[in-house]
């Protein structure tokens, strides 16, 4: 099953976003965390790949460094790149970056470091993070779930982001 959440909750979600919660969908039954619990992100990524490239996004193939996508931080001499952070996939026309975490996604806040390196993109306006429903006995969804529901309802940190699209497989 396939769980998500749009913030802020008081908008609509874009279009694009509910196209990327569509792909989740469409593969739920290869990657649903309750019949894959041993299943890394990467093979989760690798099985959606295919619908995110035809929604627009450029989507990491490897390890090696001309296989990742790296996005801009910061600008040196010369407009030269400074900086950059690596992203699962990355939708450049929209500024939409997707990270898909698997088991460290929230037993090492990995989706914190999501949120933090996509708010230092430069041009990125929507960051979507996918965890596990379930991972270990952990319900990793709805702790995410908890914590950015804390932070946009606290209104007390202003985020540069337009949005960010959480996903629960």
């Amino acid at each position: 099953m396939i769980n998500w959440a749009y913030f802020p909750q008081s908008d609509r979600p874009p279009e694009l976003t509910l196209s990327v919660v569509s792909v989740f969908e469409s593969n739920a039954a290869s990657i649903d965390s309750a019949t894959h619990d041993t299943q890394i992100s990467n093979d989760v990524l690798a099985k959606l790949a295919g619908d995110l490239v035809s929604l627009g996004f450029v989507v990491e193939t490897g390890k090696k460094r001309e296989e990742k996508i790296h996005i801009p931080v910061l600008f040196g001499r010369n407009g030269a790149i400074a900086k950059s952070f690596e992203a699962d996939a990355y939708h450049e026309a929209k500024g939409f970056v997707l990270e898909i975490e698997a088991g460290r996604g929230v037993t090492n806040f990995q989706f914190l470091k999501d949120l933090f390196q996509a708010c230092m993109m430069h041009s990125v306006k929507h960051l979507g993070v996918a965890v596990r429903n379930t991972y270990r006995g952990s319900k990793d969804f709805e702790k995410v779930f908890s914590f950015f529901d804390t932070l946009y309802k606290s209104n007390r940190l202003a985020l540069p982001l337009d949005g960010i699209l959480l996903v629960g497989y």
